[in-house]
């Protein structure tokens, strides 16, 4: 089992249903199989039963039956949440939502509701791409998860939300380094230093692990343009935050190696570096 099933086998577990539903494997092909009309608790049953042996499709269909033939009881709801999760389970991200939205649009004040949202923010989640790539999803995984904590603050699914939402933040943050550098590789020193200067100042990226890069960036590009006492400015608020980093070290380096007098914290503190701005927010 996955951590990423584990994870799933838990969160699945927070829901007012029955069975256990951590497994491996996808939805390929869909088996043939004759139903007839028969108890709900049966069909409902077979679904769990198929998702406990590994047989997706055949879960999918038991699921889809429920809901054909006792649309109106209280097993169609779950079996079209639990449509969703073998979609999830499936990698088929999109018919996941679809499923999940079509829940939470149906019956918005289900006890199971926070799980449909959580399974829509995770099917975002789960397709964010490197930075090297448009941050789309990235930006719709973000919407999603916040949508989550301020729907349902004080759920099991808002905490984990809240950590994702971290990390969605770190990889939008990443992909303006990765734009900042591209500039800057290309002498367009400006431009770089908007991208560095948002990582900075944005109040979610300050919490990332991008910043102390970006003030050493910013340092960079700074001499490279011959705005020296803005580079000296941005090298103390880094080793003001970040005194022991390597990108501290390297801003020293690259300061002296230019003769530019790196500028002690007591004199940066004087000059205000330290009070405005983002010096003080660390």
């Amino acid at each position: 089992m996955t951590p990423r099933q584990k994870h799933f086998a838990r969160a699945f577990a927070l829901m007012v249903m029955a069975g256990g539903l951590a497994a491996c494997g996808g939805v390929r092909g869909r088996e043939e199989v004759q139903f007839v009309d028969e108890p709900v608790a049966a069909l409902y049953n077979r679904g769990i039963d198929m998702i406990e042996r590994q047989r997706y499709p055949a879960a999918l269909q038991a699921f889809e039956e429920v809901e054909r033939q006792h649309p109106y009881s209280s097993w169609a709801r779950r079996s079209m949440l639990m449509e969703a999760f073998v979609h999830y389970q499936a990698n088929q991200y999109d018919q996941s939502i679809e499923d999940a939205q079509r829940f939470v649009s149906l019956h918005p004040g289900n006890e199971s509701a926070p799980y449909a949202y959580y399974l829509i923010s995770i099917c975002y989640f789960e397709r964010i791409v490197d930075v090297g790539r448009d941050q789309g999803v990235t930006e719709q995984a973000l919407t999603a998860l916040n949508d989550v904590v301020r729907r349902y603050p004080e759920s099991a699914y808002a905490r984990d939300a809240r950590l994702k939402i971290d990390m969605v933040y770190d990889q939008l943050a990443g992909k303006e380094m990765e734009v900042g550098r591209f500039y800057l590789t290309r002498d367009q020193h400006l431009a770089a230093i908007n991208r560095f200067r948002r990582v900075i100042e944005d109040e979610h990226f300050q919490r990332t692990s991008h910043v102390p890069e970006a003030l050493h960036r910013m340092v960079e590009a700074y001499l490279s343009v011959g705005m020296n006492e803005e580079a000296q400015r941005m090298a103390a608020v880094l080793g003001h935050n970040f005194p022991g980093s390597d990108w501290y070290q390297r801003s020293y380096t690259l300061l002296t190696d230019n003769n530019v007098a790196p500028v002690a914290e007591e004199e940066a503190e004087r000059r205000g570096w330290l009070g405005r701005t983002f010096g003080a927010v660390f």
